[in-house]
């Protein structure tokens, strides 16, 4: 005979819509409570509005992806692994297809689609979704979960109650840290927050220049490393090479060649053919160059400084952007206070952590959504079985 419980999801994220679903799947009464008006606000801005589900490289490699915390998702991810979160979606009708560096997208390329199915599922096991849901505080008696409150001091009952409420970045999608305070207030330890995502290698990618500095994946996966440095006040500073494809003894001969094609080209018009066109004059004025100097002006030294720069074009780092405007979260509730096996609070019982809450994080490349998927999956599902 089922034990019927009554389950209370915080936080409609993916973490969250996983735990909801997973124990809506084992026949519990789950409600889910979302502050927005609507459910996965962040899952929609994910890999450039694409969604980037997963990584489709083997455990070891993913769990080597994250920060010295990866281990402790091991648990997580032989229940509920990339292929089984591949599986949960092309089982709903939304095919998906694994891309360059092992990226998994959903074919259509829009995460609206994935959204879509877990909305499905979310009706099709019964969840019960209050939206501009305002949370006062939790009730817990003897360490044991009784409910919570909501704002207007109405009370509901709750068995259990998961917090999947993520973490602080992307303020403008309700992610502003309630979880932590909630988590603070019942005893729990919360590391220190910080812009987060790491990079153990990443030889080649996709880099912007911003009107702020430089962006782009390569950039997020170093930021949570990054930020660590430059807290503890060391000096860093990037090394890019704007031309991975080509040797320096290439880049030479390429532009020996077109200075000899073009003697009385200046090296303004020259440059337009290698690199971007708002980054000739930055990149000019770092090499000590002036713009409209004829290529055949240009010293072998000169020539030989070009190609330098462009194998390792160095900026130094002066800062991050705020923690409300970073992709991931770095820090969170101590895994010490977590039992792996389950995502239930050491602390409290009946209390579940899943998703950005836990004090785990990783590269870019899919490795985040999967763990709030793996970790909202266990979580939903030790809460209806326990």
């Amino acid at each position: 005979m089922t034990i019927v419980k009554k389950i209370i999801v915080i936080g409609g994220g993916p973490a969250g819509m996983m735990a909801a679903i997973r124990a809506g799947q084992l026949h519990q009464q789950v409600v889910l409570l979302e502050k927005n008006a609507g459910l996965g606000k962040k899952l929609l801005l994910s890999g450039k509005g694409r969604c980037n589900l997963t990584n489709a490289c083997s455990l070891e490699e993913f769990l080597a992806r994250f920060s010295k915390n990866g281990q402790f998702l091991r648990d997580a991810f032989k229940k509920f692994f990339n292929q089984d979160l591949m599986n949960f979606f092309e089982e709903r009708g939304l095919p998906v297809k694994v891309e360059r560096q092992m990226r998994v997208f959903p074919v259509s390329d829009r995460s609206a689609s994935v959204l879509e199915v877990l909305e499905k599922e979310l009706i099709k096991n019964k969840v019960e979704i209050i939206f501009k849901a305002k949370i006062k505080n939790l009730s817990i008696v003897d360490n044991k979960v009784r409910g919570l409150y909501l704002a207007g001091d109405e009370f509901i009952l709750a068995d259990r109650i998961i917090i999947a409420t993520g973490g602080i970045s992307f303020a403008i999608t309700g992610s502003t840290g309630d979880g932590f305070e909630f988590a603070r207030k019942l005893g729990h330890a919360v590391t220190a927050l910080a812009p987060g995502n790491r990079e153990i290698v990443s030889e080649i990618g996709e880099l912007l220049f911003t009107f702020f500095g430089i962006s782009g994946p390569l950039v997020l996966t170093l930021s949570g490393k990054i930020v660590n440095w430059l807290n503890e006040n060391k000096k860093v500073y990037a090394q890019i090479d704007l031309k991975p494809g080509l040797s320096k003894e290439q880049l030479n001969n390429r532009l020996l060649r077109e200075f000899s094609a073009n003697p009385r080209k200046n090296i303004k018009n020259v440059l337009k053919g290698l690199l971007p066109l708002r980054l000739v004059d930055v990149f000019l004025e770092i090499a000590k160059i002036n713009p409209e100097i004829r290529v055949n002006q240009i010293s072998r030294q000169a020539r030989e400084g070009i190609v330098d720069l462009l194998k390792a074009f160095r900026l130094d780092i002066a800062g991050s952007l705020p923690l409300e405007e970073a992709m991931v979260t770095q820090g969170g509730v101590s895994l010490k206070e977590i039992n792996p096996r389950t995502m239930e609070s050491r602390k409290i019982k009946g209390l579940y952590f899943a998703g950005e809450m836990i004090d785990v994080d990783a590269d870019t490349g899919g490795f985040n959504l999967q763990a709030a998927f793996s970790t909202g999956y266990l979580a939903g599902e030790s809460a209806a079985l326990s």
